[in-house]
Formats: C-alpha cells, sequence, structure tokens
C-alpha cells in the first residue's frame, strides 16, 4: 500500500534509474551553496517519517536513502530540496503529487503532476453543477451541514468531559437550522462562519488554562493554538487535495469556496467536513495528553508558528489519525480515515452525474 512520505531535513532528491534517492546535506556550506540563502534550519541528521508511528534515522555507507517510488503516495517537504526537472518529469509519470512547506510550516504550494484519469463528461457536468445556481447551492448547503455536524460531534464528546459546553452547542445548532434558509452562497458562507466562530470559542473550555485562546487569528497566527490549528487545517488540505487527484474530479471546480486562482478549491471544500475530525482532533490530542508543549512553538512579536520539532510531532499524531480505521456502516468493513476522504470524492462524483444525491460524511462515533 503506497504511503505519504515526510521529508524534515534538507537535501537533494533525485531520480536514478527508476526509483527515488534522497541524498541529505551534511554540511551547512552545502546547503548555502545550494540555495543562496542563510541557514534556515537545523540539519545534523536527517529524518524520514516512512510510517506511521516510526520515525526512521537510518545512515547507510553512503549517507543516502532509496525511496521506492512504487511506495510513495505523495510527498510532504518541509525543508530545503533540491531537484531538477527530470525527477519532476518522473513524479508525474509516476503520479505522485509533492506539498511544499515553508520555513515556519506554512503551507507554500504543490507540484500536481498532470492528470493521469480524465473524464471530459465528468468534467462538464462538474462546472454545469457550478454554473447553475440551484444545484451549486444543493452541494454547498450540504457541505456546510456536514462540517458542522462533525465540529457539534466534537463538542459533544468533551461535553461534560472537558467542562460545560451546553451553550456552544445550542448556539451552533441554531445556526445550522438557517443553512437551509440561506438564499445565496454568500449568506452560506456568512453562517459556516458564525458556526465556526463558536466552535473555535469552545477550544478555551476544551484545552484548560493551560493555553491562552480567544479567538481565531491566522495570517499570521498569534498564539501556540492558533498556529497548530493552521497547521493542521494545511495538512488536511493537502491531503484532501493529494485523494482528489486520485480521482477524475478536477480541483480547480468547487461549490462553496469560490474558484479562483492560485489554488485548489474543491480541495478547500472537502477540507471543511475533516478539519474538525482530523486536525482539531489531533490538536486536542497534542495538546491535552502533553505530546506538544509550550516549547514546541516558537513566538515572535504577534507571530507564533511550530518548531521543526513540534511539527514533526503533530505529523506523525496526524499520520496516525489518518491510519486509524473505523467500521463503515455502509460498506460494513473497516476504511481508514484517509480513505474516508476518497469516498466523499467518490460520493461527489456520484453526484454530479445524477448517480446518487450527495450526503456529507458525519462522523457516528
Amino acid at each position: 500500500m503506497k504511503r505519504p512520505y515526510y521529508i524534515f531535513t534538507s537535501g537533494k532528491l533525485m531520480r536514478k534509474q527508476n526509483t527515488l534517492f534522497f541524498l541529505p546535506y551534511k554540511k551547512e556550506e552545502e546547503l548555502l551553496e545550494a540555495t543562496g540563502g542563510d541557514k534556515e534550519d537545523d540539519f545534523d541528521e536527517w529524518e524520514l517519517i516512512t510510517e506511521a508511528g516510526k520515525f526512521k534515522k537510518d545512515f547507510d555507507s553512503l549517507n543516502k536513502r532509496v525511496i521506492p517510488v512504487d511506495d510513495v503516495d505523495s510527498l510532504m517537504i518541509f525543508s530545503e530540496i533540491n531537484f531538477n526537472a527530470r525527477l519532476l518529469r518522473f513524479l508525474a509519470k509516476n503520479n505522485i503529487p509533492a506539498h511544499l512547506f515553508n520555513y515556519y510550516g506554512y503551507y507554500s504550494g504543490s507540484y500536481y503532476p498532470r492528470e493521469y484519469l480524465l473524464s471530459g463528461f465528468l468534467l462538464v457536468n462538474q462546472v454545469d453543477h457550478y454554473k447553475s445556481r440551484v444545484k451549486r447551492m444543493r452541494l454547498a448547503l450540504q457541505l456546510v451541514l456536514g462540517a458542522g455536524y462533525n465540529m457539534l460531534r466534537n463538542l459533544k464528546y468533551y461535553n461534560g468531559r472537558a467542562g460545560d459546553l451546553e451553550m456552544y452547542i445550542s448556539r451552533i445548532e441554531k445556526h445550522m437550522n438557517e443553512v437551509p434558509l440561506a438564499e445565496d452562497i454568500q449568506q452560506l458562507m456568512g453562517l459556516e462562519g458564525n458556526i465556526r466562530q463558536t466552535y473555535y470559542a469552545a477550544f478555551s473550555t476544551i484545552l484548560g488554562e493551560k493555553y491562552d485562546f480567544e479567538k481565531r487569528v491566522k495570517n499570521p497566527p498569534d498564539n501556540a493554538v492558533n498556529a497548530l490549528i493552521s497547521f493542521g487545517n494545511a495538512m488536511v488540505y493537502t491531503t484532501c487535495l493529494t485523494e482528489i487527484y486520485r480521482t477524475q474530479l478536477s480541483p480547480l471546480i468547487s461549490y462553496l469556496h469560490e474558484p479562483g486562482d492560485r489554488r485548489y478549491s474543491l480541495a478547500l471544500d472537502l477540507a471543511e467536513i475533516f478539519k474538525p475530525l482530523l486536525a482539531d482532533r489531533v490538536i486536542f490530542t497534542c495538546l491535552n495528553q502533553g505530546r506538544i508543549k509550550h516549547s514546541d512553538f516558537e513566538e515572535d512579536l504577534n507571530f507564533c508558528h511550530l518548531s521543526k520539532k513540534g511539527r514533526q510531532t503533530f505529523v506523525k499524531a496526524f499520520e496516525e489519525k489518518l491510519q486509524t480505521t473505523i467500521m463503515h456502516r455502509t460498506l460494513n468493513r473497516k476504511v481508514s480515515y484517509r480513505r474516508l476522504i476518497r469516498l466523499e470524492c467518490y460520493k461527489l462524483v456520484k453526484h454530479i452525474t445524477d448517480a446518487e444525491a450527495y450526503e456529507p460524511f458525519k462522523a457516528w462515533w
């Protein structure tokens, strides 16, 4: 089974024959010469997460690591990597997307290889569902309801365990009742914003007094919790984008978020449903269990971001969550959280081709 590879150490990523090689930089001078810039990270050793829960620190005599290309689902790059056009062609040939994050852990962009599952019929219908106000509203409304429902599941789970969350639950339920009454996308986005604002207001109760969190702030995050939310949401977005790539859907045509330049807006749509189940639950687990501590953050004036160690810890917990399986009610077999995202893509395909009306994924456990 293919899996994502997470690269945290600077080096060269290259194609050799029919597989991938990663050669980490051993000396600071090598990085400075390669990047032409300042040192931005530590790279005294290289670490590659090859499977959930295991960090393999494996040096061989040649100081390089073979990455079997048939084992790679996607690349998540958090460090300075040198590569050439030959490597990009090889990634495209093997249908491997690569997602890049900057020094602070913020999502920078993706290398989205040539699509290999093409369907003109589906593309035409996907566009038709965007251009039709009724069809678009039907999908956008379901996406908001699915996201709101999964946020409520989180609050109901922690209600009583972490404190009294009834007030937040009631407010979100009130907003949810207003969602079907929305007349256009702007109203729908406004209600979605109200739901999420109320949801985030409950975080201070769930997380206790160890972390100060009053409201969601981004661009840039101003404290530890906001930094975690931004990083977690970026991880969900890239995961959704990878799963969309494995289907015939176009990532450019969306229904809740407005399609635009420089972003894959359908991944934003799907991420709304899964952010509460993936990013937020990992945040609660990491902070409440002390897996991520105050020392894992670096702060500047009105600016906070995860350290390299903090990002590695979060990514490890996030990958564990993606590989966690549940018994699917309809399929009657165990599926992973990652597979749930792919299934959501397939449900969208069925809806767009008029095979089956779309119902968003709602957690039942």
